[in-house]
Formats: structure tokens, C-alpha cells, sequence
């Protein structure tokens, strides 16, 4: 018994923790849950961390009930995805041609939540994609954006 309530705390703790850059927009409810929270479609921002002036939104469902409310349910595959420039663009440091830059967990173990940002030197854009995947089998649900750089602002490769 000791064990279960453990656990329970600690799937409560770990739902409760936002992911690191995650911002919540905003939420609408989908579907009424007499126990729980209800399941909804969550809207975050992210700010890319290697890039200034670029911001991701991502949309998502989160599943509530009992389950949701405990951090043990698994949320769907289905996000999607759009990058704006929010603020003057400027680089860090050079950027690799493809790289995660965040992630976030969709249940206890096994499903992340997954943002790549790949860049287009061709024609000076940083393009986003986010997916999710398992540890045995990811989905191919995945949503796509671009933000093109202004052509004066060469984007820096490793």
C-alpha cells in the first residue's frame, strides 16, 4: 500500500511539472468528466532557446478524468504547430542543421512530445516539426512550420 501511494504522489508531481520553456496560452475544454479534470485542447508557447525573436505555439489534447488527474493517461499523438518571429531574430551561437529543441512527456514512461527544428540554408529559414513517439513505436501524426529569416541575417551553421 506504502508503494501504490508513492507512486500515485509521484505521477501527481510529475503532471503537475510544465515542461522547461513551456508557457501556457490558454485551454478549451472538449469533453465534460464528472471525476476528474475534463479532457482538453491545451495551447503552449515555446521561445526556441538557441534562436531570439522565435516563438512556437503548440496545441495538443490533454486527457483529464481520474487518470489525467493522477498524471497516468496518456495523451494523444495529434499536436500542431506554428512558429512566428515575436522579436528581433539574432543568434547565440551557430545552429546545427537539424535539432531537437524541446521535448515533453505525454505519459508516465513511454510517449514524448517532440519539437525538431531543421534549417533551410537554401532559403534562409528555420523550419519546425513536432511528432511524438513511443519507446517501442512513435506515430507518424506530425505537424510542420516555417519562419523565414530576413535574407540580411545569414542563419549560422555548425
Amino acid at each position: 500500500m506504502k508503494t501504490v501511494c508513492c507512486l500515485l504522489l509521484a505521477s501527481g508531481v510529475l503532471a503537475a511539472c510544465k515542461p522547461v520553456g513551456a508557457e501556457a496560452v490558454g485551454e478549451v475544454d472538449t469533453v465534460f468528466k464528472l471525476i476528474g479534470p475534463d479532457h482538453k485542447i491545451v495551447v503552449e508557447a515555446y521561445d526556441d532557446p538557441k534562436v531570439a525573436g522565435i516563438t512556437c505555439f503548440v496545441s495538443r489534447a490533454k486527457t483529464g478524468g481520474v487518470k489525467g488527474a493522477l498524471g497516468l493517461a496518456e495523451d494523444k499523438a495529434e499536436a500542431s504547430i506554428a512558429c512566428r518571429q515575436t522579436g528581433p531574430v539574432s543568434f547565440a551561437q551557430p545552429l546545427k542543421a537539424q535539432e531537437e529543441v524541446f521535448s515533453e512527456r505525454l505519459s508516465i514512461l513511454f510517449k514524448k512530445l517532440r519539437i525538431v527544428r531543421m534549417v533551410d540554408k537554401k532559403r534562409n529559414t528555420l523550419v519546425y516539426l513536432t511528432y511524438s513517439d513511443r519507446l517501442i513505436e512513435g506515430s507518424p501524426m506530425n505537424s510542420v512550420t516555417a519562419v523565414p529569416v530576413d535574407r540580411a541575417i545569414a542563419i549560422p551553421l555548425k
